[in-house]
């Protein structure tokens, strides 16, 4: 067996030449495993993730699709990104999504501090707006939101 000559690193610690460090049994899944599992459950239409939502998530998630689509122009079309729903129409408009306690609503931060002062009663975040399951769903406000996220897009696309 071949001797290994140590020296010292700068932390004082000893290091072996000559070794490199393995991930083998490190409990860092392949790559080929990360893309399955990331693809286990997810929806890959609007529909089918509203179907898999529990109630009452699954039914408020349907009333603030009816809202968003009253918002968005006609030419909007719906598609799951980063595993939720959302509306595009060159871009992503918005997406929203459905939780255990409540709803969400992702018009961007933007959006979110334009409309700052009206989001008094609501968990928000920096791009996003929770809507509690045990309330009525604030679909004047949501319009807002949209509409104005809306604009911000045909703004960006004169520019």
């Amino acid at each position: 067996m071949k001797k290994l000559r140590r020296t010292k690193r700068k932390t004082g610690r000893p290091a072996a030449k000559g070794l490199r460090a393995s991930t083998k049994g490190a409990g860092v899944p392949s790559q080929a495993k990360q893309r399955s599992a990331a693809g286990i459950g997810a929806a890959k239409d609007v529909e089918k993730y509203i179907e898999r939502a529990p109630e009452p998530a699954g039914s408020r998630l349907k009333e603030m699709r009816g809202v968003i689509r009253e918002a968005v122009p006609a030419e909007a079309v719906e598609i799951i990104s980063y595993k939720i729903p959302a509306f595009r129409l060159k871009k992503v408009l918005v997406w929203y999504a459905a939780f255990s306690g409540h709803c969400s609503l992702f018009p961007t931060a933007a959006v979110i501090e334009e409309f700052r002062g009206q989001l008094g009663g609501f968990t928000v975040s920096k791009g996003t707006v929770q809507f509690p399951l045990d309330k009525p769903l604030p679909t004047a406000l949501i319009k807002k939101l949209v509409k104005a996220r809306v604009e911000q897009c045909e703004k960006a696309q004169r520019s």
